[in-house]
């Protein structure tokens, strides 16, 4: 369904673009047919990404997700350009659009249609811990103030205003662009890269509430928001049974899950405490 919609919003603003000589208006339609082929990148890596655990990957595809997600902000990185590039055309040659009522009433369609798509694909995302839901979401809002400045723009042609604003407008729409990219690889680039998921002094607390715990250090998070993995050492008395220790250990790994609310996978090493 979103992608039909992508798709229907993106034809329509190209052609009707084309038609008008409007080089904001057919940039604004090639950032929405990048929605429509992020929606395909998109299922193609959740589709590998649901694959299950395998000898070669032990713990599991989900990050063919997160590189699926990388991929959409290569995408608009090139679409980017190629909005820059059309405008610096028109800027050496200019054409006068020829703004018609029709064009502005489905600039309004195509905003509403995006305002549901986002919201819809936010609330999945979030509600499913999809990387790539959230990030397409995050693509396709952009799609929305993208639209908006378009839409100033042929209001303001069709007021009079010079057709220098339209080559203008389409550099803001690359910058859209640019941002929405560089959102995407900021969400992306830090579960590959391993970046910290979990508060390292909220963690401590959380392990110091169990009165066995002596200490705890060398904490470490990394992962997805639906698949977090932390290790750490705690220090117990040196009389604590093997048996005790997996039991403390069992509901530390509950208490984690508890207080973060998140699919937590904890590591933990078990020390002797020495008394000084």
């Amino acid at each position: 369904m979103i992608l039909v919609a992508n798709w229907f919003v993106a034809a329509l603003k190209i052609s009707i673009g084309m038609m008008i000589h409007s080089t904001s208006l057919t940039a604004d339609g090639f950032h929405s047919l990048s929605d429509g082929a992020s929606n395909i990148v998109g299922l193609i890596g959740i589709w590998i990404a649901s694959k299950p655990v395998d000898e070669d990957h032990p713990y599991g595809h989900k990050k063919f997700e997160t590189l699926a997600g990388m991929f959409i902000g290569g995408m608009l990185l090139l679409v980017g350009m190629k909005v820059v590039y059309s405008a610096i055309t028109n800027f050496i040659h200019p054409t006068i659009p020829t703004v018609t009522t029709e064009s502005i009433i489905a600039m309004i369609v195509t905003i509403g249609i995006n305002i549901f798509v986002t919201t819809y694909e936010s609330r999945a995302g979030k509600k499913l811990f999809s990387q790539i839901l959230i990030s397409d979401a995050m693509h396709t809002r952009s799609d929305i103030f993208v639209s908006l400045g378009v839409l100033v723009t042929l209001a303001g042609l069709k007021l009079g205003l010079p057709p220098i604003i339209d080559p203008i407008a389409s550099l803001v729409v690359a910058g859209f662009i640019f941002h929405a990219a560089y959102e995407v690889f900021c969400e992306t680039s830090g579960v590959l890269v391993d970046k910290a998921m979990l508060d390292r002094e909220l963690i401590q607390k959380v392990v110091m509430e169990f009165p066995e715990v002596q200490d705890v250090h060398r904490i470490r998070s990394r992962g997805r928001e639906d698949d977090i993995h932390t290790d750490m050492h705690i220090k117990v008395n040196k009389d604590i049974t093997v048996d005790a220790s997996r039991d403390l250990v069992l509901r530390i790994n509950a208490r984690l899950r508890e207080v973060f609310e998140r699919d937590v996978h904890a590591i933990i090493h078990v020390e002797p405490y020495e008394h000084r």
